[in-house]
């Protein structure tokens, strides 16, 4: 929820629309044809837009590398010769992700960078991505399926972004998948599949070791499922690359066999040098979930997830997660009237295929802050489902709201949350500080289990540094192995 910009719908309503009907689907070139300067003028277009819709670029330790080992492994893709021809960003986001479009650009959140261990790591996700735009995977599934403008035109060109669903409804339940959720729908096995045999291709013409492309499925495969663990979910349906780039445990298999018995480097301790300091997890300026909390010191607020939810910090909104309903926090334009605030929120999320209101607006007060809400109850086809929207004024010009969806008289589930919403002070904002990645060397009498306890975490330390660092259940650590820790930065 960084620096929080606009309403909840707002990136969602205008990226598609913009992008709609803008790419042919006639011809669609091979995975050898160079960038076109229709795919060009389309990835001009729209980057300045992704940037903004996922949360800027990251600046900080490690961006600088990160992006020429991008551009060295794009241009064995043959889409352009020059290195300056592909623009890769890396862009400040917790969540794990990666993703092309036409034209040369390249991205990857911080996040995912800090999951891999090595140079070819890195290569091979930003290989795998720059494979699916090669071989025009986005066209050829516009060509295929003719989505609807809304829904459709910007996954079609999008190349690794998560489409979520609450299960809760159709239109109005989409009306809830903002920002990066919105973006795409998964690739085709297939599809997936011939974009990793392009990426172990890019690695070994770059000379990397190109069994790379499977140890990064498995990090991420390990990821997902520590996740869904920490999350207390049995799924791992959250906005990941691992889930958007469906089932990487079996993937692992199939990429070590397309790199046999090949070999090259991995480049780890240029790789951990690079690293060095990079931002891992929430940016304070975006905002903090620690355990149900969420904390953003710049706008002095905190609330509590309900037991049993899970959140996600996207670049619109904080998007909270259960299976008995799905809520988020974000904000719209306000001019001090609370009740056409909240009349608003509803017909964004209603949207031009369903006409919503609430049935009636309550005043209420909630740790001293004036607030308001509003439910409207919706036939969603099979099942009813009730839609609220609490909202909090926080200034004459600020206010923000939660939108929270469950099945018919159930809405209850989110009332705890709605009466945690509190300022917090300016002491307590102060003492909120990001983590980092720490490059550790191991030495003499350490073991998995002393190392851990560094970790800037009160649970689960063991199991996340195994994962942070592509260790198995019973992998030890050797004395000189560098390895990463994540820590408060000081």
């Amino acid at each position: 929820m960084p620096r929080i910009r606009s309403a909840i719908l707002a990136a969602a309503a205008t990226l598609p629309l913009a992008l709609s009907g803008c790419m042919g689907v006639g011809n669609i070139p091979s995975a050898n044809t160079p960038i076109t300067q229709q795919e060009a003028a389309q990835g001009a277009e729209y980057h300045p837009q992704l940037l903004s819709e996922f949360g800027g670029t990251y600046q900080g330790p490690g961006s600088s590398y990160i992006q020429s080992v991008g551009q060295n492994i794009a241009v064995q893709s043959g889409l352009a010769n020059a290195r300056s021809d592909f623009t890769v960003s890396v862009l400040n986001s917790p969540v794990n992700n990666a993703f092309a479009i036409p034209g040369g650009y390249v991205y990857t959140t911080r996040q995912l960078v800090g999951l891999m261990n090595n140079e070819a790591e890195l290569a091979a996700v930003m290989g795998h991505e720059v494979g699916h735009v090669a071989a025009r995977h986005a066209q050829r599934r516009q060509a295929n399926a003719q989505q609807n403008q809304i829904f459709g035109a910007l996954g079609a060109i999008l190349s690794g972004v998560v489409l979520g669903d609450s299960g809760l409804g159709n239109t109005l339940s989409r009306g809830f998948l903002q920002g990066s959720q919105l973006l795409t729908l998964s690739y085709s096995r297939s599809q997936e599949s011939e974009a990793d045999a392009l990426g172990v291709q890019y690695l070994t013409r770059a000379g990397y070791d190109p069994k790379a492309m499977g140890t990064v499925l498995a990090s991420l495969a390990a990821q997902t499922q520590l996740d869904a663990q920490l999350q207390g979910r049995d799924n791992a349906t959250i906005p990941e690359w691992a889930s958007t780039h469906p089932d990487p445990a079996s993937r692992v298999r199939e990429a070590l066999a397309l790199a046999g018995t090949a070999t090259g480097v991995t480049n780890r301790d240029t790789f951990m040098t690079s690293i060095d300091g990079l931002l891992y997890g929430d940016d304070p300026a975006q905002g903090v979930i620690e355990g149900r909390q969420f904390l953003h010191p710049d706008l002095r607020l905190a609330f509590t997830a309900p037991q049993g939810f899970y959140m996600v910090n996207g670049t619109s909104a904080v998007s909270i997660n259960g299976q008995s309903g799905k809520a988020q926090l974000a904000l719209r334009p306000y001019n001090g009237n609370i009740d056409s605030y909240i009349r608003g929120v509803f017909t964004e999320l209603g949207g031009q295929q369903q006409r919503l209101a609430p049935q009636s607006i309550q005043r209420t007060t909630v740790n001293g802050i004036p607030a308001a809400y509003g439910t409207a109850r919706v036939n969603n086809g099979s099942s009813q489902v009730d839609v609220v929207v609490f909202a909090y004024e926080f200034s004459n010009s600020q206010a923000y709201h939660f939108a929270a969806i469950t099945q018919a008289g159930r809405a209850d589930v989110f009332t705890p949350m709605f009466n945690s919403m509190r300022r917090i002070s300016a002491a307590e904002a102060q003492a909120i500080v990001p983590r980092r990645i720490d490059i550790y060397t191991v030495r003499s009498g350490d073991t998995v289990a002393s190392v851990a306890r560094q970790m800037a975490y009160a649970d689960n330390q063991v199991a996340r540094f195994r994962v942070l660092n592509g260790l198995g259940s019973s992998d030890a650590l050797q004395v000189g192995q560098r390895v990463k820790v994540v820590v408060r930065a000081r």
